[in-house]
């Protein structure tokens, strides 16, 4: 079975590196990152789009739009992204330099930093982004849930924010990242409400193949999470991410197995992110 891993990163961001050394002992770099891919039989990845200006700024008010992969110089066929948005750099010039970035072939979405940025979903400051995801017939990928820095703040990360721009963009896919985890059983609605809306099932580990055992078998540490997957009961709407460097490719690949149900297993690895992402068939069938 070909794997999409459908949310990564490859930017020199001081918190994935810190992680990277300490906790998931991946090797963080594009030829560590490939060569887990090759392991794993994954075909391709989506990287998220995000830089800091400084060493430990992200949320970087100051990082431009749109935010890329700058760990990549060229990209390989096994790597495509979602350019980034800082809604603070969305004017006029902004918003033609994200343009310009979605006409590229390796360019397949849009992604959102809810929580890390102290706006909505649904706030006037987006609504031009979502008319260009139209244009260019691009999902936008929104971040959900817990934040990766104390400095965001979770009231705007919370996945509901998602169903009023859901609902005033059918023609537009929306998928939320980390199924908004904590907040996994709201996140379940807006996916089982909403056609347009699909979650990825990164980012809910992190830590080594050890770590992520012991947070896989512990009782309780996903049962809302198992809870959340079982009363949306659609399985196809899920997509596989990793959200690497926060855990190598290999135990989250089984943690996913093991969460989804054998017979999904082809649409949640593979067969979804091409729904979700039309660019990317082309380069991986």
């Amino acid at each position: 079975m070909k794997i999409i891993d459908a949310h990564m990163h490859l930017s020199h961001i001081a918190s994935f590196k810190e992680t990277a050394a300490n906790r998931s002992f991946v090797d963080y770099s594009v030829d560590g990152l490939l060569r887990e891919y090759a392991e794993n039989g994954v075909v391709l990845g989506i990287g998220m789009g995000v830089t800091e200006t400084a060493a430990g700024g992200f949320p970087d008010r100051e990082a431009p739009t749109p935010m890329g992969l700058d760990m990549v110089e060229s990209y390989p066929g096994q790597i495509v992204y979602c350019p980034g948005v800082n809604p603070f750099k969305l004017g006029n010039a902004g918003l033609d330099e994200l343009e310009q970035a979605l006409q590229r072939p390796e360019a397949v979405g849009i992604k959102i930093y809810l929580g890390y940025y102290p706006y909505y979903a649904y706030d006037d400051v987006y609504q031009p982004v979502y008319e260009l995801a139209k244009q260019y017939k691009v999902p936008v990928v929104y971040h959900t849930g817990d934040t990766y820095s104390e400095r965001g703040l979770l009231k705007y990360s919370h996945p509901l924010t998602v169903d009023e721009v859901a609902v005033a963009h059918r023609d537009v896919n929306f998928m939320i990242a980390h199924f908004g985890d904590p907040w996994v059983l709201d996140g379940a609605e807006i996916v089982y409400k909403n056609r347009n809306v699909f979650a990825d099932l990164s980012g809910l580990m992190v830590g080594d193949a050890a770590e992520c055992a012991r947070l896989k078998d512990s009782p309780l540490f996903f049962a809302h999470l198992r809870h959340a997957v079982t009363y949306c009961d659609h399985y196809e709407k899920m997509l596989f991410g990793t959200d690497w460097p926060l855990a190598p490719v290999q135990p989250y690949l089984q943690f996913v197995q093991e969460l989804i149900p054998e017979a999904y297993h082809e649409h949640v690895f593979y067969k979804t992110a091409l729904r979700v992402f039309p660019k990317i068939a082309p380069l991986v069938e």
